[in-house]
């Protein structure tokens, strides 16, 4: 067994996840904790979150053996260039008895990684929000989307369940029958499935309860699209149609006509068998037939991988690779 290890941490909005493995790709360790992004969280909370999880990671491993580590994560520009969280995070690594450096990498960078050592592609992501990005010599370099949900985020959760409520209005407005996609957003949000004698008052029922939650938690809805879709309902089936054509147009915005590198593709909406991984897929093989596709994978030891590439003692990073991060 190799004496040096490496740690890698994938931290999301929900949770954070440590990993610790030898460079013959044995697991040592792995932690899970809450939600450490520092955007959403705070830094103290996120650093909180980022030790539980590496403790954990560090249980039945001497942390003099970790020679690097690397932390993925949404908005890494923004810790980097925050003197108070980085401290924090630094506080962090230090209490869980590291001493060797560690970088802060984008998660759109992680996920890359998570499907392939390759150092040059592209990395399409869709769950809650929507990005794309290109990657060159395993480095973040142009991005599109990824704007949020009120200016983007063409494709995601969000989007799905925004233009499943926006169907619905537009059924109301016409005083049209719902269709079945249409009653089951209604019933989400209302909890009724019957429209109103005059249907406006349905439509205004609808709009309220929207604007009384955060605008972000209609992606709540997008489970109820890719369902429909699946079954064959109408309106699923559109708007998935739909969401892929702009996932992959989003893609072309960075990525040349003709490329044959690799895409990754990330996000619980095109990682698992749903609709629109399909539809996305399809798209991107029309639009570029001779790059492989793959799916992300596992983002802490795509981390921890990231951080053994640039060991003195890392011959072949593609074989590395094989050993850290399983298939997805």
């Amino acid at each position: 067994m190799s004496d040096t290890v490496v740690v890698g941490l994938d931290v999301g909005g929900t949770s954070t996840r440590a990993a610790a493995l030898s460079l013959d790709g044995v697991r040592l360790g792995a932690g899970r904790a809450g939600g450490g992004n520092p955007t959403s969280h705070g830094a103290e909370r996120a650093a909180a979150e980022l030790l539980a999880a590496l403790r954990a990671a560090l249980a039945d491993v001497d942390p003099t053996r970790v020679r690097a580590g690397v932390i993925g994560l949404a908005g890494a520009g923004r810790l980097l260039a925050d003197p108070q969280g980085r401290a924090a995070f630094d506080h962090a690594w230090a209490d869980a008895g590291l001493r060797c450096p560690y970088a802060v990498h984008g998660d759109a960078l992680v996920a890359y990684a998570s499907g392939t050592s390759a150092p040059d592609g592209t990395v399409l992501i869709a769950g809650t929000g929507a990005i794309a990005a290109q990657v060159r010599d395993l480095r973040l370099d142009r991005t599109a989307d990824g704007h949020g949900w009120l200016l983007g985020d063409a494709g995601s959760g969000f989007w799905l369940g925004r233009e499943a409520v926006r169907r619905l209005l537009t059924d109301l407005d016409r005083a049209d029958p719902p269709g079945d996609l249409a009653r089951q957003v209604l019933a989400d949000l209302t909890g009724a499935t019957e429209v109103a004698a005059r249907p406006r008052a349905t439509a205004e029922a609808v709009v309220q309860a929207v604007t009384r939650r955060p605008p972000i938690e209609l992606a709540r809805l997008a489970p109820l699209v890719v369902t429909a879709a699946r079954d064959g309902e109408p309106t699923g089936v559109a708007l998935v149609a739909e969401a892929a054509a702009l996932l992959a147009e989003s893609v072309s915005r960075i990525r040349p006509p003709g490329a044959t590198d690799p895409v990754v593709l990330g996000g619980g909406l095109l990682t698992g068998d749903t609709p629109l991984a399909a539809a996305v897929r399809a798209e991107l093989a029309r639009r570029w037939p001779d790059a492989p596709l793959h799916s992300a994978g596992d983002g802490a030891a795509a981390a921890a991988w990231l951080a053994a590439r640039d060991l003195p003692e890392v011959a072949d990073p593609a074989a590395l690779h094989a050993l850290l991060v399983p298939a997805a």
